[in-house]
């Protein structure tokens, strides 16, 4: 599908969503000019009024806001069809229990508008996002200040250094649309944790990207039966391991990307297989213990130098302490980071 004179798609997976949507959508359309904003709103198969609720924005704002109606897939499968449907320059992907902020919204659409201008406008922009987590005043702020000189067009050997814990969240990306489908991306349906791959799979074949230090993306977190709580991201350690077999699978060879990219990628393919071992460990199942010796396995199978360069990160070297001390102070290194982050 070719693009059009819209600017940016927002793409809303929902299921079962009708009590968010309201605040989500109206948060994107509170820009002084929404003519060349494209809304999709993707109902996946939900059960309550989210789909009624859709069509009834979508009257209320014709040529801006789209309901589309599909059979459950998951969110992996919603985000798909938002890429596929979108008509925007670029494209974001925005959770429907989320919102952004108004005035980050006119700088975000400010400099797109610019870009879309050029001959050659940037394929990806990265913007702060904050966790904005229940009952708690203090909201952490994700920014990139360390790594990314604002306001810049950037190349990846342009990147400083990522903290340990820090990298690139879905909620802070919005790509050009076209390099997402030249990547081929297809998100797994009915799995949960796929935002990894969206912001992990396009990556090499952007080749131009910029940031802006501004508080765009609020992430809503907390509420109950959220995918990212600990029980519930303890019960879905499969998943969390099929997630990290796709990106393994996306990591380019060192030498074939430029070498900020690949050592970004890194960088990240370690974060997440962490995580993935964290819960593995957190789960305090012995089969789950042989999930995670499993998944490393699978990471040497697949690549040595791979492995080598994802092992060699402080993250991963400390995720494979050995025995029952070492499942100890991971155990134990995950309440206290909980605690300062409130990640869950």
């Amino acid at each position: 599908m070719t693009t059009t004179s819209k600017t940016l798609t927002f793409v809303i997976p929902s299921y079962n969503m009708e009590g968010y949507l309201d605040r989500c959508v109206n948060s994107l359309l509170s820009a002084r000019n929404t003519d060349d904003i494209e809304v999709l709103i993707v109902d996946d198969g939900s059960k309550d009024g989210t789909l009624a609720y859709a069509q009834k924005l979508e009257r209320n704002n014709p040529g801006i806001v789209r309901a589309i109606h599909q059979e459950n897939k998951g969110h992996g499968g919603a985000v798909n069809t938002g890429i596929a449907e979108a008509t925007g320059t670029y494209v974001k992907v925005v959770d429907a229990d989320d919102w952004v902020d108004p005035e980050s919204l006119e700088e975000v659409l400010a400099t797109l508008r610019e870009e879309t201008k050029r001959d050659d406008p940037i394929d990806m922009l990265v913007t702060n996002y904050v966790y904005d987590k229940v009952e708690k005043r203090h909201k952490h702020v994700v920014n990139f200040r360390h790594a990314m000189k604002p306001g810049k067009r950037l190349g990846w050997d342009d990147l400083g250094h990522f903290g340990l814990a820090e990298y690139i969240l879905m909620h802070a990306l919005t790509f050009r649309t076209d390099v997402v489908r030249a990547s081929g991306m297809k998100l797994p349906e009915h799995t949960f944790y796929v935002d990894f791959i969206y912001a992990y799979q396009p990556f090499p074949w952007v080749k131009t990207l910029k940031y802006l230090d501004t508080p765009f993306y609020h992430y809503y977190i907390g509420r109950e039966g959220q995918s990212v709580q600990t029980e519930v991201m303890i019960k879905r350690v499969d998943q969390l391991r099929l997630v990290n077999q796709c990106m393994v699978a996306a990591t380019p060879e060192r030498g074939t990307v430029p070498d900020g990219l690949y050592r970004y990628m890194i960088h990240f393919l370690s974060i997440q297989s962490s995580v993935a071992s964290v819960f593995m460990i957190l789960s305090k199942d012995p089969a789950n213990y042989a999930k995670k010796e499993a998944m490393w396995d699978d990471i040497k199978a697949h690549s040595p130098s791979i492995y080598a360069d994802v092992r060699k990160k402080a993250m991963s070297r400390a995720l494979n302490l050995r025995g029952s001390a070492g499942r100890f102070i991971i155990r134990n290194g995950y309440v206290v980071a909980e605690k300062v982050v409130g990640f869950n």
